[in-house]
């Protein structure tokens, strides 16, 4: 294992301006858009560096583009995806195991994938997993969310059942999200993204289809009787929020509230609180702009080219630059004890880890670390305060995050 200490009070986050403070260090870089925030605290939150040092540990690398991470009890390490369809089992000694057999058959294109892994509460007792991953279909693939039971040794799984399948299927390979977490009530979060093209990209605001979601179901994969839409025709009834571009990153507080990060298109990278049957209101709104090598016409605006509509909920907070968001996860224990409660949320451009430190739900400071690591994938934190950190590259890695000593 190869250890590396950092100080976050010298680290280059995009430039480091000789002689300036470090919280004057940091360059924004050039806007897409030229919207005003909603309310202050909507954007570019005082940069803050800790005073810590931080030391990395790769426990394993080898990896190709993992995507999720999720701590197994006691000292038996973690569960790791690769996108390409592998989950793998890796000791706290650094042993990755071979293939964990009984993995459904995955979508390994473009950004498809085996995804997003967790434990169900009771694994000690059942074993049982949950995962996400983009499921083949006739007629393209689908984001899905799936139980299964994983053997004693870690070696096997059964019982593959899916408890949710987004719908109708898409011929894109592209935005399926997705995060699955239990939330405080005991039911399921899943997110969803909406495939990105020109043409499937309104189905974030249909009700009738799964694209661009927040859904919430029981672990048998029914919708609770408290869900916004339930019994409503032609509306889905598993569906919690709407209007979201390509939720990757999701976390329940201390509080029991449910946080999630998307992708923005140029600009427009978004933190929401989502709430029952609300409208987040992608394609209509947004802080970004379209992408000039991938949208059919480049020169024009999202939506109704503005960022605020009636009806339409505003993001917590927002980034122009995008941050290209991952998984995210809020901290907690005594190593790191300072950041207990802020969000450390997995960056993919320019990479490494942003830190938001909230208070009264609104976002009070912000700060960027680890950038050298390239894109980060996922975030989890430890019982004792420490995280992992997953980088999302052919040659990816699981890395261990202390204090330097």
């Amino acid at each position: 294992m190869r250890t590396l200490s950092l100080s976050l009070a010298v680290l280059p986050v995009l430039a480091l301006l000789p002689g300036a403070a470090h919280a004057q260090a940091y360059s924004w870089g050039d806007r897409n858009t030229d919207f005003p925030p909603a309310f202050p605290e909507q954007f570019r939150a005082p940069l803050s560096p800790s005073d810590v040092t931080l030391q990395t540990e790769v426990l394993a690398d080898g990896l190709v583009h993992p995507w999720g991470i999720a701590t197994l009890p006691g000292d038996d390490g973690w569960l790791v995806t690769e996108r390409a369809g592998r989950l793998r089992h890796l000791a706290t000694d650094g042993t990755l195991s071979d293939p964990i057999t009984g993995v459904p058959e995955v979508l390994p294109e473009g950004q498809g994938g085996l995804l997003d892994v967790t434990l169900a509460p009771d694994f000690a007792e059942t074993g049982m997993i949950l995962f996400t991953y983009a499921k083949p279909i006739d007629g393209g693939s689908a984001t899905a969310a799936a139980k299964a039971t994983l053997s004693d040794d870690m070696t096997t799984l059964s019982d593959v059942t899916d408890i949710f399948v987004q719908s109708p299927p898409s011929p894109t390979p592209q935005h399926y999200g997705s995060r699955v977490l239990q939330l405080a009530d005991g039911t399921w979060a899943i997110t969803s993204g909406e495939h990105s093209s020109d043409e499937e990209r309104p189905y974030a605001q249909d009700l009738d289809k799964t694209y661009g979601k927040v859904i919430r179901v029981t672990l048998d994969g029914t919708a609770p009787d408290d869900n916004p839409f339930v019994g409503k025709e032609g509306q889905d009834d598993t569906i919690w929020s709407y209007g979201h571009r390509n939720i990757q990153g999701a976390a329940v507080d201390a509080d029991g509230t449910l946080w999630t990060i998307e992708h923005g298109p140029a600009g427009g990278d978004e933190l929401n609180r989502p709430e029952a049957g609300l409208n987040y209101g992608w394609p209509i709104i947004s802080y970004g702009r379209r992408y000039s090598f991938r949208d059919a016409d480049p020169s024009g605006p999202i939506g109704i080219g503005q960022a605020v509509e009636e009806g339409m909920e505003q993001p917590v907070y927002f980034w122009d630059p995008v941050i290209a968001p991952g998984g995210m996860a809020f901290h907690s224990g005594d190593t790191f004890g300072d950041w207990n409660g802020d969000a450390l949320i997995a960056s993919l451009k320019p990479g490494g880890v942003v830190r938001l430190s909230l208070e009264n739900g609104l976002v009070v400071e912000e700060e960027r670390m680890l950038m050298e690591l390239g894109r980060v994938r996922d975030v989890e934190v430890l019982a004792d305060g420490s995280f992992i950190v997953l980088t999302d590259q052919a040659d990816g890695a699981v890395i261990h995050v202390t204090p330097a000593e």
